[in-house]
């Protein structure tokens, strides 16, 4: 086995984020003081990996700018450049080879306090290729819901609150992933989960209760941006007072 790996894919265009997408792409994107990326690598590197690869394609010459090597970061980065949009898993064909042990794998536009030693834990201890984070969400429907059958009202409540979990956007996986991902073309999560659930495979769920953001739209940013302001004065208060 060797050493654990992790891959950010920075391949998206960030449309939802424009027009701050137009000039940096979500990876850079600032929170605190420093940015997306730098929050995710150091949760790597806590976690114990050692080596980064990051796909990129149109703003694949301002990450290799920003993150360099990896040297200051202690870990390896390499690049993986998309000619044509892959999807979420496809950049992952062309790294069999090189995934050869448990590996991460997570999306860049994902700010979270998520402790990545306890998921590679939790996926060394469950049987399966692949182990997703999820997260608790409520969604407020502001309106009044109906159910019916056959034109006759059957059921209604008012500005209902229903609780789901969602995907993170962050992933541990082994190399017997590679068994349900082709070896080339697009090829999306939502893909990857129908084939693997179709043949029975395990597929599982470690759950985060704790900070998630997905930057993906300028609201979610700011969101982000205001928690990590906040936990930061909060810090400043505790020092104050020792």
């Amino acid at each position: 086995m060797g050493d654990l790996k992790a891959v950010i894919q920075a391949g998206g265009k960030g449309t939802r984020l424009a027009p701050y997408s137009t000039v940096l792409p979500k990876a850079l994107m600032p929170i605190g003081d420093g940015t997306v990326v730098d929050n995710l690598i150091e949760q790597f590197v806590q976690a114990g990996v050692r080596e980064v690869i990051i796909t990129v394609s149109t703003f694949g010459p301002l990450i290799r700018s920003y993150c360099g090597d990896g040297s200051r970061w202690g870990v390896s980065i390499s690049y993986l450049g998309e000619d044509e949009p892959l999807g979420t898993i496809g950049p992952l064909a062309a790294l069999r080879e090189r995934l050869d042990g448990p590996f991460f794998v997570t999306n860049s536009d994902v700010y979270t306090d998520l402790d990545l030693n306890r998921v590679l834990e939790f996926h060394d201890t469950h049987p399966g290729p692949l182990t997703v984070v999820l997260t608790p969400q409520t969604v407020n429907i502001p309106y009044g819901v109906l159910s019916y059958t056959e034109g006759r009202v059957t059921g209604f409540q008012e500005k209902p609150t229903e609780k789901f979990h969602v995907s993170t956007g962050i992933y541990c996986m082994s190399p017997e992933v590679f068994e349900f991902i082709p070896d080339s073309g697009p090829f999306g999560f939502d893909e990857l989960m129908a084939v693997m659930l179709e043949k029975e495979r395990p597929v599982n769920a470690f759950e985060h209760t704790g900070r998630w953001v997905d930057i993906g739209r300028i609201e979610d940013l700011r969101r982000a941006q205001t928690q990590l302001t906040t936990l930061m004065d909060g810090m400043g208060d505790d020092v104050a007072a020792l």
